[in-house]
């Protein structure tokens, strides 16, 4: 198949399972720390209030390469990870502000990358601060690496602290996946009243 035929057929093939997976009342979603050098990955399933770990890991890029290769190939691995693991949702930790302008741009370009090859294959993209990922994970907005890095080990029953930039992406999951129980929650609430 050619370039654009094959891309059409995968991603066709992915709603369908995408589909099929949701009429079974789960949810997977899929987590992402976006870095230039570094981007974060986590996939959990949902069921109800119950969090499944699935995965979890990193895409790291050469420092030696320039950006566009970097971002190729940031762009790369997140195609193959929804192929592999065809999530319903991405959750994206929104970028913070930088001392560095240069360093916020990049940062910028990173998740500017992880948003596109979402959306490229029909997911819906939601943007927590890290403050809101901090608050639903830890309960506290100023919460420490640490703190955030054992309470998902805890949440998700890993046997042990996933790779930094790993288990913030996780962090971010186990995010949408509360913020979108509260949606309900509020959702069912209103409709009794």
């Amino acid at each position: 198949m050619a370039g654009s035929a094959w891309h059409g057929h995968v991603v066709r093939t992915f709603l369908a399972t995408r589909h099929a997976l949701l009429a079974t009342g789960f949810m997977r979603i899929l987590g992402i720390d976006p870095g230039t050098g570094i981007t974060g990955y986590g996939i959990i399933d949902v069921a109800g209030n119950r969090l499944r770990h699935v995965d979890n890991g990193i895409i790291k890029t050469r420092s030696s390469e320039g950006l566009p290769l970097r971002l190729k190939t940031i762009y790369d691995g997140l195609t193959s990870i929804f192929s592999e693991y065809t999530p319903d949702a991405v959750a994206v930790e929104q970028v913070f502000l930088a001392k560095n302008p240069r360093a916020a741009l990049t940062l910028g370009h990173a998740r500017g990358t992880a948003v596109l090859s979402a959306v490229n294959f029909g997911l819906e993209v939601h943007e927590y601060s890290a403050l809101q990922v901090k608050c639903a994970v830890v309960g506290y907005g100023h919460a420490g690496k640490q703190q955030v890095q054992q309470m998902v080990k805890a949440l998700l029953k890993l046997p042990e602290v996933a790779q930094e930039d790993a288990a913030d992406a996780l962090a971010v999951a186990i995010c949408h996946a509360n913020s979108r129980t509260m949606k309900q929650a509020v959702n069912i609430a209103s409709r009794s009243l």
